[in-house]
């Protein structure tokens, strides 16, 4: 039987030999006050290796509690396709850089997938 291939920019991915291991890359979420703060966010996050997409989602609305009190403001959010080993290192950037006095960078293990998408994910972000 030969295995499935499917062509991706310039090169072609054997689909029946790709192989994950359950949690090696990460989706993690951040929040931020405004569109400017994302974008610079996400495109330093990218440029510096710490993932490989950043997907902004505009107009979210979050209900917290900060200081004893109830608060509800307008949000985006970063969705950050990343090695699960990066998330340190993310979360390190994301503090250091984040208008924030506590910035929320939280991860979720990437239990599955397309094969040549996590492959993809793996190439663009050095271990």
């Amino acid at each position: 039987m030969l295995p499935l291939l499917r062509a991706v920019g310039s090169r072609t991915l054997s689909m029946a030999s790709e192989t994950y291991a359950s949690g090696t890359h990460s989706a993690a979420f951040v929040t931020c006050p405004n569109a400017s703060v994302a974008k610079e966010l996400a495109r330093a996050i990218v440029e510096r290796k710490l993932a490989a997409c950043v997907n902004i989602i505009p107009a979210i609305t979050s209900v917290y509690e900060w200081q004893g009190k109830i608060e509800e403001d307008s949000e985006v959010l970063l969705m950050i396709k990343t090695r699960s080993s990066k998330v340190p290192a993310l979360a390190e950037y994301v503090r250091s850089h984040h208008p924030y006095e506590v910035a929320e960078v939280i991860s979720l293990p990437i239990e599955q997938g397309n094969p040549p998408y996590l492959k993809w994910i793996g190439e663009v972000v050095p271990e």
